[in-house]
């Protein structure tokens, strides 16, 4: 009986002590995953919203698990108040004027805060700070606003069939342009007329390209002319003495204009007798008289030849005449 009553006292202590080593473990692997025996911060948000988030779910910060949820209470009207325990080891990422906003844990998942680290230049959080809470954007909100965008989308499909029932109708620019075939084969042209338009300026400024290239390829003239001093003193020369030309040309002009308007003019004898008629008849006269009186001076020494006093004379003249003739030949 005693041997008996030994063995159960045996078995019973033995199955305490895997109790206690189970019931130890299960603590640590509760622990562990509740970050129990790790240092922690603890921090804390005011919503308008919660949505549903609860004590024990998970704090994220740039996609890592970094703390629980350990109290969501009410600290005002309509405000919820979020105390977080974050791991100490994150404390140095996250700073003070970091921000948290609600998300979820996948597509349908649990709730989660998610934490923005904040810009660099600010301090790292402290133990009891506040982070500022970014607003939630509900479900109602969402519905509202897509009540509201399916009501704008009515305007303007309303909007767009009243539109287009009056193109239909041939109203306005655009409708006279679909109904009316003179007015659209007027579109072409003037269309075809910007095409034209645009080609000859694409080409003129193509022409201007080559002129350029030209202007500026080495050895041609428009270069020496820019950059070679002997050709442009030349050139220079050239356009003075062209000057000249053009001075001279200008004063010769000048005479013939003063040389015309006395020609003009009857105060000299040139001019008199162009422009006064009286004064040319009687030139006119004279010139006769003395082509009349030149014929009866050829008559009279023709008579004088002829007369037996001075017929000697000729005779020896014409004599003489022959013979020196002779002589030459």
């Amino acid at each position: 009986m005693a041997a008996t009553g030994n063995r159960k006292s045996i078995i019973v202590g033995v199955f305490l002590a895997l109790g206690l080593v189970l019931f130890i473990l299960g603590v640590f692997t509760l622990g562990s995953q509740q970050k129990s025996f790790e240092r922690v911060i603890q921090v804390s948000a005011v919503f308008q919203d919660v949505a549903g988030l609860k004590k024990g779910n998970d704090i994220w910060f740039s996609g890592v698990k970094v703390g629980t949820i350990s109290g969501v209470n009410f600290v005002g009207t309509s405000e919820v108040k979020v105390i977080m325990r974050i791991d100490q080891n994150t404390q140095r990422y996250i700073h003070r004027n970091a921000s948290v906003h609600i998300g979820s844990d996948g597509l349908i998942g649990n709730k989660i805060i998610v934490i923005d680290g904040g810009s660099p230049q600010a301090p790292m959080v402290q133990d009891g700070d506040i982070l500022q809470a970014a607003k939630l954007l509900s479900t109602d909100d969402i519905m509202k606003t897509l009540q509201q965008n399916n009501q704008n989308l009515l305007g303007i499909t309303a909007d767009f069939k009243v539109l287009s029932h009056k193109i239909l109708e041939g109203k306005g620019t655009v409708g006279a342009l679909l109904a009316d075939s003179a007015m659209g084969m007027q579109l072409r042209n003037s269309m075809r007329n910007l095409q034209l338009a645009t080609n000859s300026a694409a080409q003129l400024a193509l022409q201007l390209d080559q002129f350029g290239h030209k202007v500026n390829t080495k050895g041609g003239l428009a270069d020496q002319l820019f950059t070679d001093t002997t050709t442009f003193n030349r050139f220079k020369e050239v356009t003075a003495q062209l000057q000249k030309a053009a001075n001279n040309a200008n004063t010769i002009t000048g005479n013939l204009n003063k040389a015309t308007n006395k020609l003009n003019s009857t105060d000299n004898t040139i001019g008199v007798l162009l422009n006064d008629p009286k004064s040319a008849e009687r030139m006119k006269s004279i010139i006769d008289n003395m082509q009349q009186s030149s014929v009866k001076l050829n008559e009279d020494l023709l008579a004088l030849q002829n007369n037996f006093l001075l017929k000697g004379y000729f005779k020896k003249k014409e004599k003489a005449k022959a013979d020196s003739l002779k002589a030459k030949q």
